[in-house]
């Protein structure tokens, strides 16, 4: 760290979550204490069909409320779910959001209860300077956010993570108040997520952490949450990719997604600028993409994190410091079924350019240890295109 003027950040910490197995039997009192009556559900098409979702249909039957349900969301969600969703809310006259699991039917319930009130486009308040004060803070509806998954973190976001259906840009949608008013965090919740799943949402965790701890913004506090955070998916997602119904390891892995999503408030990296052009353009897994990213930017970024992680490589419980930490990095994507390269993915050679230049557009880059370019970019895209 430089002069004092570069210690001066902005800093926030997450909101009221509940955390603990069967807490989702708290939902209606949730809604009550925010004087939400009549909430719109919003979740995604798959996990809408799934046992998961009928033992929430049922607890808010059971409690008289009027409510109605959302999911029309595609697993990279684009403005017009938004749209769709936004429709919905104002059809049914909603008075809150729940945002029941993964990233995707998170972050667009988020958007949802943010953009209802807005009269400018959602890319008005994209995640660039402060964009977010053009919002009309008085119109946001309370969001109560319910994940089923253990990977983004969007449920202690302040943002919303959607796709532009015409360029194929994913764009990071940020304002203070899309941070959900209540969490409820139940492990049983996550417990028949597929091991697919499991290691792709898992990974991106460990991704927020890895970026957040290598980012050299000063922020002490995501700085140790980060290294935590490591330490949680290291020894548990192997456990719960290998034994699902493993209820301790399956609670610390929703412990890591949350630490992951407050650490990155330090920054994030190469990691996220090269997966988020590849999730928009391939529709691709954002976790797994991260995953197969991983590798070649912690090789780029060696010589400016190679002392932190050989401090951090102990208490990680990996021997041999940063060569150490990017061999576990190679295997622990092998033993969970990753896919080797992007080209496993779908991704093309001719692709690269384009890429490039949408990484490089990407806020994720400003967090990054080494500044990136057009030549370090597409070095590291045709690394992770080969494997």
């Amino acid at each position: 760290m430089g002069s004092i003027k570069e210690m001066t950040r902005n800093w926030s910490y997450p909101t009221n979550i509940k955390f603990g197995c069967g807490r989702i039997v708290e939902l209606p009192e949730a809604c009550k204490s925010l004087n939400i009556n009549n909430p719109l559900l919003v979740t995604d098409r798959a996990l809408a069909k799934l046992e998961t979702s009928k033992r929430v249909f049922d607890l808010l039957n059971k409690s008289g409320m009027c409510w109605s349900i959302f999911s029309s969301v595609d697993p990279n969600p684009n403005e017009v779910n938004l749209y769709d969703g936004i429709k919905a809310f104002k059809t049914g006259k909603h008075d809150g959001v729940i945002a029941l699991g993964g990233g995707s039917g998170l972050d667009i319930g988020k958007l949802i209860s943010f953009m209802v009130g807005q009269s400018r486009p959602v890319w008005d308040f994209e995640d660039i300077a402060d964009y977010w004060q053009r919002a009309k803070t008085d119109s946001i509806y309370p969001i109560i956010a319910v994940p089923t998954t253990a990977g983004t973190g969007s449920e202690v976001g302040r943002a919303g993570v959607i796709t532009n259906s015409q360029t194929l840009e994913k764009k990071i949608i940020f304002h203070p108040k899309v941070l959900p008013s209540i969490v409820i965090c139940d492990p049983e919740l996550t417990i028949s997520m597929p091991k697919d799943i499991t290691a792709g949402t898992g990974l991106d965790a460990f991704a927020h952490c890895v970026e957040a701890f290598s980012s050299p913004n000063f922020h002490p506090m995501s700085h140790g949450i980060a290294l935590e955070g490591m330490r949680l998916v290291i020894e548990n997602l192997p456990v719960a990719y290998n034994c699902g119904s493993d209820i301790k390891a399956r609670a610390h892995m929703m412990c890591a997604a949350m630490m992951g999503a407050t650490a990155f408030q330090k920054g994030l990296g190469a990691i996220h600028a090269m997966s988020h052009p590849v999730g928009a353009l391939v529709n691709a897994h954002h976790g797994t993409t991260n995953a197969i990213c991983m590798p070649s930017v912690l090789r780029l970024n060696k010589l400016a994190i190679k002392e932190r992680f050989d401090g951090a490589s102990g208490y990680l419980g990996i021997s041999g410091g940063f060569e150490g930490f990017c061999s576990f990095v190679k295997e622990l994507n092998f033993d969970l079924g990753i896919p080797a390269n992007l080209s496993d993915l779908g991704v093309k050679s001719d692709q690269i350019g384009d890429l490039v230049v949408k990484a490089l557009d990407d806020p994720s880059c400003q967090g990054n240890p080494v500044e990136l370019n057009q030549n370090n970019m597409r070095a590291l895209f045709e690394e992770a295109l080969a494997g």
